[in-house]
């Protein structure tokens, strides 16, 4: 149904036009061959699967060496930076990038897009004379 490096975008949109179906094994899961039927289920579990997908495909996940950084460097993301940070996932998302200098506050965060992972962070001592490598785009989200 999905292709591998499905954007999320396109996700959504796929999710969308199967709203309220139920996907269930066309035969015993003993016996199952890897093909699904789809089958008109309760609107609502339908929808509620939807909404918990959708949550989740938003989310902006931190790297282990990102959460190492943040720690080290005392940089606590409060709900209203997540919320920006994600904006700006979303819109490096829309414009096709696939690694970026995300700018927040006094904050940088670099972020790989497809798989909406922040892999460091860094503070505005860390800033400093610092040279960024390997991304294909820059966000400043204020």
């Amino acid at each position: 149904m999905s292709t591998p490096g499905m954007n999320t975008v396109a996700m959504r949109q796929m999710i969308a036009s199967h709203q309220g179906a139920v996907v269930r094994p066309s035969v015993p899961a003993n016996h199952y061959d890897g093909t699904a039927t789809v089958q008109t289920g309760d609107a609502n579990s339908g929808a509620a699967f939807s909404s918990i997908l959708e949550s989740r495909l938003g989310e902006v996940k931190f790297s282990a060496h990102a959460a190492t950084r943040m720690k080290s460097r005392s940089i606590e993301m409060t709900p209203a930076m997540m919320g920006k940070l994600r904006k700006a996932v979303d819109g490096a998302e829309r414009k096709g990038a696939k690694d970026s200098l995300v700018l927040l506050k006094n904050y940088a965060f670099i972020v790989n897009i497809p798989n909406r992972t922040v892999i460091t962070a860094m503070d505005g001592a860390s800033l400093k004379d610092n040279i960024f490598t390997n991304i294909d785009s820059a966000v400043v989200a204020e």
